[in-house]
């Protein structure tokens, strides 16, 4: 495909292990975590491991019509599990639409192929490490939960009244090409100048490396329907950061984009063949072990203002029930503070 320019660019998405490689250097992964209590505002939950993600087109035969239509990836999550969105290994700047049944989990607004300022509806990459949840509050976010379809219960059905879509929708558009050079040469000119500083006095420096990717900050801890969509749980701390470029510096259109199918995993085993991942870890049982929770705060960063749209937005439990399982806060101990910051390709299809 061309953009706005007229230069071709490559619009193919991958899976390289179960992270998915977006044009211009996106790498997002889907992590399993501990889901909060409804209530109050907690510190981030752990990392518990990567959801597997297939290719909807490598299973024609046992995927719904409608799958194989909208192309994309699919994996499985149990009822009310809770998710986040890992951005680490992002390679260059870049702006990316999150869309949960295509509402801007950013925004609350339509899903849209474009980019927008006011609201704003995409995160920054590689400056948002990660994405918990819906931007809901100053400085917080509601957790993702899933939750089958037909309920009302997703943000979906909160904000369009309809359940359509479900599941979870990404678009990158990268910097453009005049910015891009400039930052591509400031990255340059710094690593240089790092090389510069650790070279030995008098000697010459290693030869030029290529440039690595930003390492964003990990979260790891240690050692009904078959369609199914998010809806929002627990509050915690986080920001969803403001742009500091102006939508002038960003690319007119989008790069690539995917289609994420959520399914049961009675569904998986039937689509795939591959067992699902074992039933989530309870909270009170990893609280009781000693296992760290994290907590994060940027002080130089603008947090993006809550939507009406999303801060409306009711929790799974006001649809389901409430959650009977037992909570136990961490101890102070437990909460550690984090510092700032190729396979075929996926098919796309209509959506």
């Amino acid at each position: 495909m061309t953009d706005s320019t007229g230069r071709t660019t490559d619009s193919t998405v991958r899976i390289d292990g179960n992270t998915l490689r977006l044009p211009g250097g996106v790498a997002v992964r889907f992590i399993r975590t501990l889901r909060l209590p409804e209530t109050g505002t907690h510190p981030l939950p752990p990392g518990l491991g990567e959801f597997p993600v297939r290719r909807v087109a490598d299973f024609p035969d046992t995927v719904p019509g409608e799958w194989r239509a909208r192309g994309g990836v699919m994996l499985p999550v149990y009822l009310r599990e809770a998710m986040w969105l890992s951005f680490a290994g992002t390679a260059e700047p870049a702006a990316l639409q999150v869309g949960v049944g295509k509402v801007c989990a950013v925004s609350g607004k339509p899903w849209s192929d474009r980019l927008s300022r006011d609201p704003q509806n995409y995160v920054v990459l590689p400056r948002q490490p990660w994405l918990d949840g819906i931007n809901s509050g100053k400085g917080t976010v509601r957790q993702f939960v899933a939750v089958p379809l037909g309920l009302g219960a997703t943000v979906e059905g909160q904000v369009t009244g309809e359940e359509v879509w479900g599941g979870v929708q990404l678009q990158s558009f990268p910097l453009s090409e005049r910015e891009l050079a400039k930052w591509r040469e400031d990255e340059r000119r710094r690593s240089e100048r790092a090389r510069a500083i650790t070279a030995p006095a008098g000697g010459y420096g290693a030869p030029p490396l290529p440039m690595a990717a930003p390492a964003a900050p990990m979260r790891s801890a240690p050692g009904a329907s078959p369609r199914m969509g998010l809806g929002v749980g627990g509050s915690m701390r986080q920001e969803v950061y403001e742009d500091d470029r102006p939508l002038t510096a960003w690319a007119g259109e989008l790069a690539g984009r995917v289609f994420v199918h959520l399914v049961t995993p009675p569904e998986w085993r039937r689509i795939t063949g591959e067992e699902p991942p074992p039933s989530p870890v309870d909270r009170a049982a990893y609280t009781r072990a000693g296992l760290p929770w994290f907590d994060y705060y940027d002080q130089d960063a603008d947090d993006l203002a809550p939507t009406d749209a999303l801060g409306a937005v009711k929790p799974v439990g006001d649809w389901l029930g409430d959650d009977h399982e037992p909570w136990q806060q961490p101890a102070p101990g437990q909460v550690q503070p984090l510092k700032d910051a190729q396979g075929k390709p996926v098919e796309d299809g209509d959506w």
